[in-house]
């Protein structure tokens, strides 16, 4: 499993049904896509659920890293970066995936949290302890889904989840869910990865 996060920080002023009618028009296009897991069409505004900017940040989980390229080469990409400018992609390899309490309920809202790799810990028990914390999450009354995953270059650890009601069980940025793309959800390796 692959993760991946690009983030549009938007004016303050910025009309954000703008976005709303975007993912009604667009989203549709990535639940057939080959090599997805899921892609969860994200949207904060500013002043709400404690955001400081206006955002449109899709999180994708990724089966395969063809199908990753492909939507990254193969034009799908280019129709964001025509819009709004090209954006620096985060990517994080998989350490855990979780599905739910509520997987089969209509995701609300998602919850990131991007935190350093302390310098000095030992590697295997806080990516043991990282995907304990995913499971945990997932186990959680409204959670749809749960992941983590690392980034070994800046080491980041980043956890995501996803929950049918608006007051989730987790700490981070929180984000509503316009859209759920989810044509490799099933084939999405579940609990931790190595």
């Amino acid at each position: 499993m692959h993760a991946m996060q690009y983030e549009f920080s938007l004016p303050a002023d910025y009309d954000m049904g703008v976005i709303r009618s975007r993912v009604t028009r667009v989203g549709h296009l990535l639940d057939d896509w080959d090599g997805l897991g899921i892609k969860a069409y994200l949207m904060r505004a500013r002043g709400a659920n404690g955001s400081p900017v206006n955002q449109y940040g899709p999180f994708y989980l990724w089966n395969t890293l063809e199908g990753m390229n492909g939507f990254l080469w193969g034009g799908a990409f280019q129709g964001p970066v025509d819009d709004f400018g090209r954006p620096a992609v985060r990517q994080w390899t998989g350490l855990a995936f979780e599905e739910g309490t509520a997987a089969a309920s209509v995701p609300a809202f998602a919850v990131r949290r991007r935190q350093p790799v302390p310098d000095g810990v030992r590697l295997a028990s806080f990516m043991a302890d990282a995907a304990a914390e995913t499971e945990g999450l997932a186990a959680q009354d409204g959670a749809v889904l749960a992941a983590a995953a690392v980034d070994t270059h800046a080491w980041e650890l980043v956890h995501f989840s996803v929950w049918e009601h608006e007051t989730p069980k987790a700490d981070g940025d929180v984000f509503e869910v316009l859209h759920l793309s989810a044509p490799g959800r099933d084939r999405l390796p579940r609990g931790r990865q190595w």
